[in-house]
């Protein structure tokens, strides 16, 4: 029998997502919730796009929540779009429980990013705190409302994090990234400085790409990328406010990220303009960056695209490369310091004359005028915030906005790592607890690389 109606009244949980009753109607035992179901139209089109159905309709149908007819009436559908659309069709008219077990769905898939899409909407239809509606069963007592950070996936065949805990704390603060302002150079600056560095003045000031794997679909089982978009926004942001075109390329196969790159590199634009961007965002390993199809793009094919031999219109010009992925399976635990410091000297390169001849042309290395920031050493595993994006990528548009200004490109990368360096993980209970991240850069750079904000002012 259905319960009288009470007053408007708002139902707090702590790890049930539970929508207040707004007087709307009475609910029986066969409708679903109002507000549930308003959170799932408000969402439905990038749930449509998003979802990945092949596990999670096995957990709906051991919940109850459809029948096997219901499972074959969706499989039946030509798609993943259309499947996911017939999964949205169904699921209001599933019960009152519809909705709690889709959540639970989707968090034992590993797609709590879609999880957090509607919980923030129904947080929004009844004015609930962010901090008391997730429904994530944490056995622990810190603060739910923090942002994640989460280890870019190396090795899909390694689970870093525990089954019940799909990402881990971040000790920083805020839930979301800066607005960037890009610092102005002055012409006292650019006067003092640029006939000891790379020219940049073209307009714009070259063509950057900002290529980023979200969504994973291959058989490597690779995670989504929760804060990923953050990064590439923040990437698109300050590039332009440094005067560059920008191109980017969301979600490709290493086949698609080959050809990208290839075509990039070949653009007639490249020849007017005074140095070049590229940035990639996804899952990797040491030497290569995954592809959504879960094959691997190696990097040295990425530096060999734009080398002397291949991209002649960017011969003697600048070419900045910024990788953000994981490069092995391991999280630096980092070490205690201790009292006292040591200070080992750097290893030094040594020049080789070989036999000089006369040519006639300057002969170029194959590979030269290039400079790549890495966000984590050789072996080891990056670090992304799921709400403010990756440590490495923060860092950098955060260092760039304010002092391109007045500092070079690989000094710029010093005080990169010096911000990795102090950045630390906060998850208690987890293996990546005081986890540490170092970032590093090559170079073959030949002059200072200044980059000139705003000179000439326009």
């Amino acid at each position: 029998m259905a319960a009288p109606c009470a007053p408007p009244r708002l139902v707090l949980r702590r790890r049930r997502p539970v929508a207040a009753d707004r007087g709307r109607r009475t609910l029986g035992v066969c409708g679903m919730h109002p507000d549930h179901q308003e959170a799932l139209k408000r969402n439905r089109v990038e749930l449509a796009k998003q979802l990945v159905l092949s596990e999670l309709l096995e957990h709906l149908l051991e919940k109850d929540i459809i029948t096997l007819e219901m499972r074959e009436l969706i499989q039946a559908k030509v798609g993943s779009f259309n499947q996911n659309v017939e999964l949205l069709n169904l699921l209001p008219k599933r019960g009152p429980r519809a909705f709690e077990a889709f959540c639970a769905a989707l968090r034992e898939t590993k797609q709590d990013h879609l999880e957090d899409l509607l919980l923030a909407t129904l947080s929004g239809l009844q004015h609930v705190a962010p901090s008391i509606r997730s429904p994530r069963n944490l056995s622990c007592d810190y603060d739910l409302s923090l942002p994640f950070p989460v280890c870019e996936s190396c090795s899909p065949h390694k689970r870093l994090c525990p089954a019940t805990d799909t990402a881990e704390h971040s000790m920083d603060n805020g839930d979301g990234p800066p607005c960037l302002q890009v610092k102005p150079c002055t012409p006292e600056f650019y006067q003092t400085h640029h006939q000891l560095a790379y020219r940049l003045q073209s307009r714009p000031r070259g063509l950057a790409l900002v290529l980023s794997n979200v969504h994973f679909t291959g058989e490597k089982d690779l995670e989504f990328r929760s804060g990923g978009d953050v990064d590439h926004s923040m990437l698109v942001t300050l590039f332009k406010l440094l005067g560059y075109k920008i191109q980017v390329l969301l979600d490709q196969t290493a086949q698609e990220m080959q050809e990208g790159l290839e075509t990039f590199s070949q653009l007639r634009a490249h020849r007017s303009t005074d140095s070049c961007i590229v940035a990639l965002l996804s899952h990797g390993v040491d030497g290569g960056v995954y592809g959504v199809d879960g094959k691997l793009l190696q990097l040295q094919e990425v530096f060999r695209l734009f080398d002397n031999a291949n991209c002649p219109s960017l011969q003697n010009k600048p070419k900045m490369f910024f990788v953000q992925a994981c490069r092995g399976e391991e999280t630096d635990r980092g070490v205690d310091q201790q009292d006292g410091r040591s200070q080992a000297d750097s290893p030094k390169c040594q020049e080789s004359d070989g036999g000089r001849e006369e040519l006639l042309k300057v002969r170029l290395p194959t590979r030269s005028d290039m400079i790549c920031g890495f966000a984590c050493l050789k072996g080891t595993a990056a670090m992304r915030n799921t709400k403010r994006g990756s440590w490495y990528i923060e860092a950098l548009t955060q260092v760039f906005s304010e002092h391109a200004c007045d500092m070079h490109v690989a000094d710029m990368l010093v005080k990169v790592n010096a911000l990795i360096k102090e950045r630390e993980g906060y998850a208690p209970g987890t293996e990546f607890h005081r986890c540490k991240e170092m970032s590093e850069y090559c170079s073959t750079l030949c002059r200072h690389l200044y980059l000139f904000p705003g000179h000439p002012p326009t």
